[in-house]
């Protein structure tokens, strides 16, 4: 993509609204625009990132066994009056009416719909298990939206939802999917803890919230230091297996890990004082088994082996992609910007022309932009007549991976400068060898 070509509306001054890195760096770098309070649009950049985001938690869920499909935003008041949570879940809801006067409302989460979907096809345990997920947008009407996408009116969920004939089949999805946000995670370049957690509205008696350590984060949370150095189950582990995957729900949840509402203080000074890691946190997935809260009250049942009705047993499963792009930026950034992680950056490199016009430095740079985009790398290539200090400087706020820069002086002998963006190294390489490096 030719800059000047792209809708990229930087902003030199911070706004004086945004309160945390992640809101600043994303008002400045032209990913976001906000619209409302705690409603923003997603400009191309930041789109970009949230599709990347998207797709890897699509593989993930895929790889785990989840079953993708999408349901709408607007649900009937009528389905939350069944499981006895249209009166209950606050003033977070926006409830509507349509122009019959029926009660309608924005969904904040999907439980109710997705067990009225599941009880109108299911009826038998030889359809079991089953996992079903969509990635959809949500609306919660937060008192106070904060800091940008990290908690607004309006975002993006990725919901997953088991269905199970008994507990020992509910507790062995409820552990492929904490399998599956391991890995998920750990793919978006962060570190993720899972840590015991309240349940809230949605109920159930298993909760595990996924926490990743922040300067910046939201709340406090404490853990033993051994989570920063646990091995995230690899691609060809067998999610089918459940001694596998209690395995790995054991070694995950085997050492103290707390969010400050489920902490017990007495526990967590029993460690030892050098593996208390005390910090800030950012929640980024949240898991819950709630068993027959739904499934009974909206008789969601299926015919057992013994020929008897028995209502399924359901878990949930959240992830928050366009929560997570902030919470990236948070864990990953510096004074001049963003550094994304490789799997997420909205373009793996940009190429800087310091002279265009100049007949050496814009061959030099169209023959590197056709032979990096050939070879599958995503390019942004600024090609726009800028002096070379604002273009050094988008780039490190954009925070792509790696940085091409040509100029004549680097031509003369040659040679084109390389730089990585996250550890600021940099190597004068000929063309050739810069392709090699990038594409390789």
């Amino acid at each position: 993509m030719r800059l000047s070509r792209y809708f990229l509306p930087i902003l030199r001054e911070t706004p004086k609204e945004a309160e945390i890195v992640s809101h600043r760096l994303m008002l400045r770098a032209g990913m976001i625009r906000q619209e409302s309070a705690g409603i923003y649009a997603w400009l191309p950049l930041g789109l970009r990132v949230l599709n990347k985001i998207n797709a890897i938690v699509r593989e993930e869920q895929n790889r785990a066994g989840a079953v993708e499909l999408l349901m709408p935003t607007i649900q009937s008041a009528d389905l939350w009056r069944e499981s006895g949570r249209y009166d209950d879940y606050g003033k977070e809801m926006l409830r509507i009416k349509d122009r019959h006067e029926r009660d309608m409302l924005f969904g904040p989460t999907n439980e109710e719909m997705i067990t009225e979907i599941f009880r109108a096809y299911v009826r038998s345990y030889k359809d079991l298990p089953l996992n079903l997920y969509h990635i959809q947008w949500k609306f919660r009407d937060e008192v106070r939206p904060r800091f940008g996408v990290m908690r607004g009116r309006e975002f993006l969920m990725k919901d997953a939802y088991s269905f199970d004939l008994d507990e020992a089949g509910a507790r062995h999805s409820y552990n492929r999917m904490f399998t599956a946000y391991l890995r998920t995670f750990a793919r978006l370049g962060l570190r993720a803890i899972p840590m015991r957690a309240d349940t809230g509205p949605i109920g159930g008696d298993l909760s595990h919230e996924f926490i990743v350590l922040a300067s910046t984060g939201e709340s406090q949370v404490f853990c033993h230091k051994d989570f920063l150095d646990y091995e995230v189950p690899p691609a060809d582990i067998d999610f089918d297996d459940a001694s596998v995957m209690q395995g790995v729900f054991d070694t995950w949840t085997g050492r103290y890990a707390a969010t400050e509402e489920m902490h017990d203080k007495a526990a967590f000074e029993g460690l030892p004082a050098d593996a208390q890691v005390s910090a800030r946190g950012i929640e980024v997935g949240h898991i819950f088994y709630f068993g027959t809260k739904y499934s009974g009250p909206m008789k969601a049942v299926v015919n057992g082996p013994d020929g008897k009705e028995t209502p399924v047993q359901m878990g949930s499963y959240g992830i928050g992609p366009s929560r997570l792009v902030a919470a990236i930026i948070e864990a990953s950034h510096d004074d001049n910007g963003i550094v994304w992680p490789d799997s997420v950056a909205p373009f793996h490199v940009g190429l800087a022309n310091l002279k265009v016009g100049d007949a050496g430095t814009d061959a030099a740079c169209a023959d590197l932009y056709a032979r990096l985009e050939q070879a599958g790398v995503d390019v942004l290539y600024d090609d726009r007549d800028e002096r070379p200090g604002a273009k050094f400087a988008t780039l490190d706020l954009i925070g792509l991976p790696w940085q091409v820069i040509v100029g004549p002086k680097g031509l003369a002998d040659g040679k084109v400068e390389v730089k990585r963006r996250r550890t600021g190294e940099r190597e004068m390489l000929s063309p050739d060898d810069a392709v090699r490096k990038i594409a390789g």
